[in-house]
């Protein structure tokens, strides 16, 4: 064979395994870099738990009409979502229990029926919420409804952040809306969707019960996401929550120290009463600012929790 030949053919077979190895180095570097998909095999027979909708149900002592096809699936939506959505439902049972005696006590004291606790729950999930529309607290109280209400609210001063006030408010609402609906069902409705919305809707559709109302969808899984919620807190165990006595956050004892002057620097009030500025607003999220402005000479009370309660740094 010519030696010219054999050169160019020695050439080529170098080429190819030179292009085949850097082929190679280049789909592993490929693999390595892309996530692998991990697939988990179910054990055959395997099924998520549904919970099952109660026969009968009530709220407030009015019956829901289960026996409804719509109200049904409506209500099983709802059990369904909060009780897979664990991690959500969970941290509710745990609020509960340092928040429900505050608020059942205003409930009780202003003749609310006790189902209303769990509106607090499904508005706030018990926490100083602020939603997108500027609602704001445990009860979600959009400004001008907080000051018909009787709430202060300014850049230093906003009692819809304030626990014992703003439950007052909600229960100033729910009696206005209950003594013009006659029933609490009606009354738990138009706190989402607002009495001139509730009675446009009375209107157009010639009803006044809100299982029979076409509805927006927040307002219309309004009440059953407050059923869910009073569901699953009558029996957690029935559907799958166990939480030991030691898990849940327990009610933290305060004291009161009572003002009527202006307070020119929080933190320095704070240091003086044993307490840092950071324990001070957790306890007092109602005052906005770093400051309390007291013109008027009005009396506020400040709650601090109680010595040997919360370890502070």
């Amino acid at each position: 064979m010519d030696k010219k030949l054999v050169y160019i053919v020695f050439a080529l077979s170098i080429l190819v395994i030179v292009i085949s190895v850097i082929a190679v180095l280049k789909i592993k570097t490929l693999e390595e870099s892309t996530p692998r998909r991990i697939i988990v095999e179910l054990e055959r027979g395997h099924r998520e738990f549904i919970p099952k909708v109660p026969e009968e149900m009530d709220f407030c002592g009015e019956k829901v009409p289960l026996n409804v096809l719509d109200v049904f699936e409506r209500m099983e939506r709802e059990l369904l979502v909060n009780v897979h959505w664990s991690s959500a439902t969970i941290l509710y049972l745990k609020r509960a229990n340092r928040w429900f005696p505050i608020i059942e006590s205003i409930l009780g004291k202003n003749k609310i029926p006790n189902d209303f606790k769990y509106l607090a729950v499904i508005e706030s999930g018990l926490t100083n919420a602020v939603s997108p529309a500027g609602a704001v607290g445990f009860w979600q109280f959009m400004a001008p409804a907080a000051k018909k209400y009787g709430l202060d609210v300014t850049k230093e001063i906003d009692e819809r952040y304030h626990i014992e006030k703003s439950t007052e408010a909600a229960c100033k609402y729910l009696k206005e809306a209950y003594s013009k609906y006659g029933n609490w069902t009606m009354a738990a409705a138009s706190y989402n969707y607002g009495i001139n919305g509730i009675d446009k809707q009375m209107e157009r559709q010639l009803s006044n019960n809100y299982y029979s109302l076409y509805l927006v969808e927040e307002t219309s899984r309004f009440i059953f996401r407050l059923l869910a919620i009073k569901e699953i807190f009558k029996d957690p165990p029935k559907y799958g929550f166990q939480l030991n006595e030691d898990e849940l956050y327990p009610p933290i004892e305060t004291r009161t120290i009572t003002v009527k002057t202006a307070i020119k620097d929080l933190a320095i009030f704070a240091k003086r009463h044993g307490v840092n500025y950071k324990v001070l607003k957790i306890f007092n999220p109602w005052l906005r600012n770093n400051f309390l402005p007291n013109k008027n000479k009005k009396t506020y009370d400040i709650v601090i929790p109680k010595e040997s309660e919360i370890e502070i740094l």
